[in-house]
């Protein structure tokens, strides 16, 4: 990592306000889902980010538009970084066909082609077989200099799928960023108490693919890791692995109790937070005042209202369509060719 590539007074003001503008988009989206949940607006499971924006901020934008990404169900964020319309993710979550999945998705499972946003997936560890298939093809077809990025949690280091898609990512030479959003406690047991070997990389490294970890509570660290990463993926058209360390300020989900760790934890946690952390930076570096962050708050609490003005004027999908793109398996007369 570059000092240069971390200083702000280099990176220049308009950049770092675009990383706390990114930040701060999640982070005003996400506390105005939680209060829709309470209302009972939001349905369904919840996963929020508030915490972790660092993660999403630093490494989503140094992605190209023709790149994919595979994201897990705590997926707001990489979604609304990926260009993704605020109003659909917002409808989508109230179950509204105007919705990014027509309502049908929620949360979990937002999803966008044209942006080659391929989930949103519910299951631990089930986007990582899916972005080594997403880069095989692209490298089949091929589409040249192509990149996949897939976010997954630590709790998916558990999972079969974990090492099953980097044996097969570094067998097969393909160009996947796998980036661990590590924050230390998967649903809601420590990493200390679930694996033996806390260092992530070095299951990576078992497997042959070069490494990183990072502090994913540095928005500017984040970001120059990523570009790192990102431009080697592409050149060498082969798997990197790295693991970003950062901590979730919220329970696992809305219907977590979150008995299993410290109020006082959480709290120490806070002081060490990324939007926090930045903008003190930045103030201390005069390249940043108060009236920077009301305007990008401002900025970001009006397209937030705007988002549900737009999800609470959206239309419910008719019950006649329910059953549409649902198939129906067929009987065993018809599955073996007999006439009904």
């Amino acid at each position: 990592m570059s000092d240069a590539a971390t200083d702000p007074q280099k990176m220049g003001r308009d950049a770092c306000l675009q990383r706390v503008r990114d930040m701060v988009r999640i982070r005003r989206f996400e506390e105005r889902a939680a209060q829709l949940y309470g209302e009972g607006k939001i349905r369904g499971f919840l996963h929020l980010y508030v915490g972790e924006e660092a993660v999403a901020a630093g490494v989503v934008p140094q992605l190209k538009p023709d790149d994919n990404i595979v994201a897990t169900y705590r997926e707001h964020g990489h979604a609304l970084l990926r260009g993704m319309s605020m109003n659909a993710i917002m409808a989508e979550m109230f179950g509204k066909q105007e919705g990014c999945s027509r309502g049908r998705g929620g949360s979990m499972h937002l999803f966008d082609r044209d942006r080659r946003f391929f989930g949103g997936n519910a299951i631990v560890g089930a986007g990582l077989p899916l972005a080594v298939g997403l880069a095989l093809a692209d490298k089949l077809l091929p589409r040249p200099g192509c990149v996949t990025a897939c976010f997954f949690g630590e709790g998916a280091v558990a999972e079969g799928a974990f090492h099953e898609s980097l044996n097969l990512a570094a067998l097969w030479r393909v160009p996947v960023l796998f980036v661990c959003e590590n924050n230390l406690y998967a649903m809601g047991t420590a990493l200390s108490r679930s694996e033996s070997q806390i260092d992530l990389t070095k299951k990576a490294a078992s497997y042959g693919l070069p490494t990183g970890h990072i502090n994913g509570m540095n928005v500017l660290a984040v970001q120059d890791a990523a570009q790192q990463a990102v431009a080697w993926v592409r050149e060498n058209q082969a798997p990197f692995f790295l693991e970003l360390h950062t901590y979730r300020f919220r329970a696992h989900s809305m219907y977590d109790a979150e008995l299993y760790r410290d109020k006082a934890e959480v709290e120490s946690w806070k002081q060490h937070g990324p939007i926090l952390g930045l903008t003190n930076r930045l103030k201390a570096e005069n390249l940043f005042d108060e009236d920077d962050f009301q305007r990008i708050d401002r900025e970001a609490e009006a397209e937030v209202d705007a988002a549900v003005a737009f999800a609470e004027a959206g239309t419910l999908e008719p019950v006649q369509d329910l059953t549409r793109d649902v198939t129906t398996p067929p009987t065993n007369a018809a599955a073996q060719g007999a006439t009904p």
